[in-house]
């Protein structure tokens, strides 16, 4: 038995899919301890958007230790801190039109969320929280109240309260406009829609599957919020920093959350780090209330703001996304004209993209083939039907056509397998 067997918990999840020992990685690729390198098509869950050990980021990062900067500081002034908020202020909020100030929450996805909801429940008074069907923003506790998925609700082990569920852009059975049931709740006195302080949406939902919002639905949504006076929380965690094609991913709709959370692929390196951009006039926080020790991770200064530098200066990077996106869209599409009895169809924006399942046991099959292959993707959904292409945003061509060549060598020999069976 491994090390792992012996003294992991059995909560782990992504080393079942699996199942090597890596030990090196650079750019898109990992390898594991037998030399064996593998595409990296899951990206530390959206977390690698520049791959993995960018020699910029890590050549800035090496030089900062090697000149003793501060690891860790609390929430207190520094120069590495300095140099990221100037470099956020200039590069990516004044170009958006966006004033919003920075706060620094504990360093996860989930804690950013949390600091979002309270901060909407202390500014307007309001407890409840608009969320949407499969939408997904963290397992702890007031995060996964607004989780969809039953799976990680389940781990709770108590109630959750103070969040009201409506239909997602395109939800099944919710019609054309599935925002209209929101206006109307908000006014009709009966309807039994607590008047919420926010409301919490992903323009694209990563682990719910995938599932995209319109401009259209963004802005009614917008729009509504604005007109009953309830906050709007963009949670940017997996579709920010240019995963969809765009630093922000509502920047198509030209809508401006009031609140924003971002994390993951933040730092630029997988480091760990999150942060709260929220309009200035929202900023009522007593000091310390929200708080954590690891609020705002020296080394993640770093390399956000070289990342923040070297890619988002102008828009070669993201315009480079956008036509990879289509690159993606384009065969996945082939993929799902070719096998219809394998799947329902192509989802997601940019290099945030997926091909639905009829059900998730033919995504697990594709996805251990594509492993087999040297090729590491995911799946994702309220099924785990969908499976994922998550890869780097830095993923040449040649590369990202290697994955796609792979994953379609697996669904080729699934329809074989499943055609044999059903003969």
């Amino acid at each position: 038995m491994s090390i792992f067997d012996v003294m992991e918990s059995s909560v782990q999840t992504y080393a079942r899919s699996f199942p090597v020992t890596f030990n090196k990685a650079q750019g898109v690729w990992l390898h594991d301890q037998t030399g064996k390198r593998y595409l990296d098509f899951l990206a530390g869950a959206g977390t690698l958007n520049y791959g993995h050990n960018h020699p910029i980021l890590k050549e800035a990062l090496i030089e900062y230790i090697q000149a003793d900067g501060i690891a860790h500081g609390l929430d207190m002034h520094t120069s590495a801190k300095a140099s990221f908020l100037t470099a956020l202020q200039q590069i990516i909020l004044k170009p958006r039109g966006l004033d919003h100030v920075a706060q620094f929450t504990g360093p996860t996805g989930t804690n950013a969320v949390e600091a979002a909801m309270k901060l909407a429940r202390k500014v307007t008074g309001r407890s409840n929280i608009v969320a949407f069907t499969n939408g997904f923003h963290g397992v702890s506790l007031g995060a996964l109240a607004a989780t969809g998925n039953q799976h990680h609700r389940g781990g709770a082990g108590t109630s959750m309260a103070d969040i009201s569920r409506l239909p997602y852009d395109g939800y099944p059975g919710a019609g054309e406009d599935s925002l209209l049931l929101f206006e109307t709740m908000l006014n009709d006195n009966s309807s039994g829609l607590d008047k919420p302080a926010a409301v919490l949406f992903e323009v694209v939902q990563g682990e719910g599957g995938l599932n995209a919002s319109s401009v259209k639905w963004l802005q009614r949504l917008e729009k509504i919020c604005r007109a009953h006076d309830i906050l709007l929380i963009a949670d940017d965690i997996q579709a920010g920093c240019g995963r969809t094609g765009t630093f922000f991913s509502f920047e198509p709709a030209g809508i401006k959350p009031d609140i924003i959370t971002l994390s993951k692929s933040l730092s630029g390196m997988g480091l760990p780090f999150a942060l709260v951009l929220l309009r200035p006039e929202l900023d009522q926080w007593s000091p310390g209330e929200h708080n954590g020790t690891f609020r705002g991770n020296n080394h993640a200064f770093i390399t956000a703001r070289k990342a923040l530098e070297t890619f988002w200066q102008d828009d070669a990077f993201a315009a480079d996304v956008r036509a990879k996106g289509e690159l993606v869209t384009k065969r996945l599409q082939a993929m799902a004209d070719r096998f219809p009895q394998l799947f329902d169809k192509v989802k997601g924006r940019g290099l945030m993209q997926g091909i639905a399942c009829r059900d998730g046991d033919i995504a697990d099959v594709i996805t251990s083939k594509c492993f087999e292959r040297g090729l590491i993707i995911e799946t994702a959904g309220p099924n785990d039907e969908v499976v994922k292409c998550l890869c780097p945003l830095i993923i040449t061509e040649a590369e990202l056509t290697q994955g796609l060549d792979w994953l379609e060598d697996a669904i080729v020999e699934t329809a074989s397998e499943r055609l044999k069976k059903a003969s």
